[in-house]
């Protein structure tokens, strides 16, 4: 495997504070990392430069190896979806400059972190699922560990499935302090797929 794809059941479930610490991680064992997050939008700007909050994680998460423009050079100040945000500013974002972006050394391994869920549009024409598939990579598929997952997760499982890729394990992350313990995410879901399935709790490292 030389890469993985992060993916989420929907925007805000924690795909950003997964993926950073799984490349931190990583890194750590001696793995050379190359993190992209190639397009994100809902940038906040600082002296006149956009600032990507979520790829300056990956970035941090590297000890700045590689520069934050290489990690995300596609920046928007919008909160909205890629392709809107991108082709608001008159300049259409393609499916082909997402794949250039997501280009590295043979010998590095590629984390790729999408925008919103895997079937949200990220560039013209081309969903979150099409750049998966370009790039060949297996899919970590991160939720929101609340009421209603079930039916998220074995959504983009099946989505994943029809894109020929393969499920490389879910996450379920506690994206609130407040636990439900009624609640057996993991354990109902680990039942109905292959793929691990792990669970993380709020504010764990």
């Amino acid at each position: 495997m030389h890469g993985l794809f992060i993916t989420g059941t929907d925007t805000g479930v924690g795909k950003t504070w997964i993926g950073s610490k799984l490349t931190r991680l990583l890194r750590e064992h001696g793995i050379v990392i190359a993190p992209r997050k190639p397009v994100e939008s809902g940038c906040d700007s600082l002296d006149g430069e956009l600032i990507p909050v979520d790829a300056l994680q990956y970035f941090h998460a590297i000890n700045a190896h590689e520069p934050l423009d290489t990690i995300c050079p596609y920046r928007y100040s919008k909160l909205t979806a890629p392709d809107q945000a991108a082709r608001d500013t008159g300049q259409p974002l393609s499916l082909e400059m997402l794949i250039d972006a997501c280009q590295c050394n043979d010998d590095h391994f590629l984390i790729v972190e999408g925008a919103g869920g895997f079937y949200s549009p990220i560039a013209e024409y081309a969903l979150n699922a099409d750049l998966a598939q370009a790039l060949k990579l297996p899919v970590l598929v991160v939720a929101a560990d609340r009421l209603g997952c079930q039916n998220h997760v074995l959504l983009t499982l099946e989505a994943i499935k029809q894109k020929g890729l393969q499920t490389m394990a879910i996450v379920l992350n506690q994206v609130s302090s407040e636990s439900n313990s009624d609640l057996n995410n993991q354990a109902a879901l680990q039942n109905r797929t292959a793929a691990p399935v792990f669970s993380v709790s709020y504010g764990s490292d």
